[in-house]
């Protein structure tokens, strides 16, 4: 049989905690809180949060486990081949590798909006044309392109080196954070009655709460790729879901604590109606001048930087493992020669990702759907497989700790949870539907999956299933043993235990 290559084990505990928090919060954390407060009223939106971060905490219940006795790279999609086949591992691997490829042209776009509302004269340069009202500049479309390069270089450079990078920029965004709540619920002008009314009058509470819990896929999205580098864990991989509901509490509480110290700052339907391009900068720029803008832009900066770092990570990690199953070309599946990392699948991230500042900010909005969609999807084939794998009663003989009812009704939520994320996103008339420029990218990013399926997926279907568990799952495929699988010819097998 083919040698199966595999990655270093490097990376520390404190380091995927890192990623794992540093992913979860990037730029929206401090541009958009006045945005999300407008529907729900600030109070709501504190509450959106804590249901999403709540709700992620149960999906991560089936993460846990699956990192605990499956830890290799690929994540979600070694999952949706271990629960139902290979032709569903496919379409699970390729959704996300949109959703965290959709991350990283985020922050980089972010980076070159960053500027722009900090630096204008910097940024506003060379304007070439607009897009859905929004100008576009040719120095921040170099901005942005700066940032996609210099962290691909920094992921090629290891593993190692890229999770200590996270690790130190995650405490200073962490002490940013804590600077600025403490700095803004004690300074004079502001208020805690200024977040009266609690929730909006004119939009029923429940209503407007839910178009938050919406988004949650795409602002706890971070979390999920703990699973990616498990392979490369220098720890045992049981350790992983602490670090994982850790990370979690985290970024809810920085969420949380973002909105409530913008609220505090004025009314904050004063704040609403003036639509400030950076409401959060407004309030912090008023209260503290450059000093607290700058404190605000080093957060901002930290939550892009770990946003890009931590997506790089996963997004190689995922193609990587995908081309180690044959289903991409074989380049994703090769290490770098020095430092032992799949630079192929970090420089084709890289060039996809290049395209996006071309389209000025109203691409970010684009890109947060497909990313919501993405990853809402891979989260829906973790919470099934690990359904599949709990069982109510029983005994523990082919794998520890999967009798467990009350892991076993969490995986359920989970599957109930992240499916209603698609249906928000896909159904026409919900809060949180997509709009016709997430639609069209969407369809050509499936159209660009269905080209790769009919290149690679004939080969693929013809891989003995003993050979796939081995390239999929390596020294753990024995434990694949007892659930479906898709068999050589496509069709499902059942092996007996």
């Amino acid at each position: 049989m083919e040698e199966r290559t595999q990655l270093d084990k490097t990376l520390k505990p404190h380091w995927v905690w890192a990623i794992a928090l540093g992913s979860a919060i990037g730029w929206g954390s401090f541009v958009l809180p006045a945005d999300w407060m407008a529907k729900p009223g600030p109070i709501g939106a504190a509450i959106g949060f804590g249901i999403g971060g709540l709700l992620m905490i149960v999906i991560a219940v089936s993460y846990g486990f699956l990192i605990r006795h499956f830890p290799v790279s690929g994540g979600e999609f070694a999952y949706a081949y271990l629960g139902f086949g290979r032709t569903h591992a496919y379409i699970c691997g390729w959704f996300l590798v949109l959703g965290y490829m959709s991350i990283v042209a985020l922050n980089a776009s972010a980076m070159a909006l960053l500027f722009k509302f900090t630096i204008p004269k910097v940024a506003m340069k060379g304007q070439m044309y607009s897009i859905a009202g929004w100008d576009v500049y040719f120095t921040e479309v170099l901005i942005a392109t700066i940032a996609l390069c210099v962290f691909a270089w920094l992921n090629i450079r290891g593993a190692s080196f890229s999770g200590r990078l996270q690790f130190i920029f995650c405490v200073i965004l962490v002490l940013g954070v804590a600077a600025l709540g403490l700095g803004m619920f004690t300074h004079p002008d502001s208020s805690f009655s200024h977040l009266q009314p609690v929730f909006n009058p004119e939009i029923p509470a429940m209503s407007a709460i839910l178009t938050i819990v919406a988004i949650a896929p795409f602002a706890f999205v971070g979390f999920d790729n703990v699973p990616q580098s498990a392979e490369e864990f220098d720890f045992p991989a049981k350790k992983a879901f602490s670090l994982i509901v850790w990370a979690l509490i985290f970024a809810t509480l920085i969420y949380v604590t973002n909105i409530l110290f913008t609220a505090v700052g004025m009314p904050w339907q004063e704040l609403v109606a003036k639509q400030s391009i950076w409401g959060t900068g407004d309030i912090v720029a008023g209260a503290f001048g450059n000093v607290g803008l700058i404190v605000l832009a080093i957060a901002i900066c930290m939550g892009i930087f770990t946003g890009l770092n931590g997506f790089y990570v996963s997004a190689s990690r995922l193609l990587f493992a995908m081309a180690r199953a044959k289903i991409l070309p074989d380049v994703f599946g090769k290490l770098h020669s020095t430092y032992r990392t799949p630079y192929a699948g970090i420089i084709f991230t890289m060039v996809i990702c290049l395209a996006a500042p071309w389209f000025g900010r109203q691409v970010l909005l684009w890109i947060v759907d497909m990313a919501s969609i993405g990853v809402a999807v891979a989260y829906f084939y973790t919470c099934f497989a690990a359904y599949k794998f709990f069982k109510w009663s029983g005994d523990e003989s082919v794998m520890e700790g999967a009798v467990s009812p009350g892991k076993k009704f969490c995986s359920l939520l989970g599957v109930i949870s992240s499916l209603s994320f698609v249906l928000l996103l896909a159904v026409p008339g919900s809060p949180a539907f997509m709009g016709v420029p997430s639609w069209i990218a969407l369809i050509i990013w499936l159209a660009i999956g269905v080209v790769f399926y009919m290149v690679y997926g004939k080969s693929y279907k013809q891989i003995p299933k003993k050979k796939l568990d081995y390239y999929i799952l390596g020294e753990h495929s024995h434990l694949a043993d007892g659930f479906n699988h898709q068999g050589p010819t496509g069709t499902d097998e059942k092996i007996a235990p």
